[in-house]
């Protein structure tokens, strides 16, 4: 049986700060840097914001390119999840791009929210961020 994934952001009254986060990643935070980096280095009008959210009880950062949304972030012990999603229309772009065969049908199969599907990526290595770095390029490239 799969491990429930805990996020740690819970409390309202604590919004995540910087050093913070990197006391909870760990090592991980090269990854972090490695994708913040390459935002503001290619994608210099995306912005991300803390928000809590009730629904979720959970802090999510959100990364906004010209009131797009890139994609979602969420803190767990000792690393961190980023979750894009994608419309219908993105599928052969998806198909056809470099991304890691799991991670094509991930989508492929992966569960429709409306017209919608999620590729959701835990941080566990350089590759991991790689691929979130593609994914951004992938939905900074869609209309």
């Amino acid at each position: 049986m799969e491990e429930k994934e805990i996020y740690v952001f819970s409390d309202r009254q604590v919004k995540p700060t910087e050093d913070l986060i990197f006391s909870i990643i760990g090592d991980k935070k090269i990854l972090w840097e490695k994708i913040m980096n390459y935002l503001s280095d290619n994608y210099k009008d995306a912005s991300g914001t803390w928000n809590y959210y009730n629904d979720g009880k959970q802090w999510l950062f959100k990364m906004v390119r010209k009131k797009k949304t890139i994609f979602w972030l969420a803190v767990m012990k000792d690393t961190f999840r980023v979750t894009f999603y994608f419309g219908d229309k993105a599928e052969p772009v998806i198909v056809a791009s470099g991304l890691p065969e799991s991670v094509r049908d991930n989508f492929l199969t992966g569960k429709h929210y409306g017209k919608i599907r999620a590729i959701s990526t835990k941080m566990t290595g350089l590759s991991d961020a790689e691929t979130v770095i593609k994914l951004i390029d992938i939905k900074a490239g869609l209309k």
